[in-house]
This record gives structure tokens, sequence and C-alpha cells, in this order.
């Protein structure tokens, strides 16, 4: 059974496979690989990556310079 630790390596995978990784994406990719207690609704009724998932994701982005863009809701390498 996956926890918050295989969820963040997913998204680092993912985003190191492709360059970017779209949050509206991933969301939805953790929804169907993982299960939805690895999402919630956020207040504005959108689909959201859990914060202890992020919490994960931001310890493992450091070891690899990873960049958050506010305005167009994506990471990159």
């Amino acid at each position: 059974m996956a926890n918050n630790v295989d969820v963040a390596k997913y998204m680092i995978d993912e985003l190191l496979s492709n360059g970017l990784l779209y949050q509206n994406d991933v969301v939805e990719d953790i929804f169907s690989k993982f299960g939805e207690s690895f999402t919630y609704v956020n207040e504005n009724g959108n689909l959201a990556i859990s914060k202890d998932v992020l919490k994960e994701f931001k310890k493992l982005k450091q070891e690899y310079n990873v960049e958050w863009d506010r305005t167009e809701k994506y990471w990159t390498v």
C-alpha cells in the first residue's frame, strides 16, 4: 500500500521524466493511481494534492532544485 512518501516520489519521477509537472494533471494521476486518500477537494471545489503529500514532496524537491511557477501552477527542474 502506498504512503505519502511514495506519492511524493512518484511526483518527482514524473517531474524528472517530463521537465514539467502541472498541478492539475498530477492531482488527477494521484487520485487514479493511488486513491482518494492522497487528495482532497479544496475550498474552491477543486481536487487538490493532500497537504501531507506536499510536505513530503517539499522535502524531496530540495534535492533537485525544483521551482514552482505560481501563475501557471506547475513545477519545473
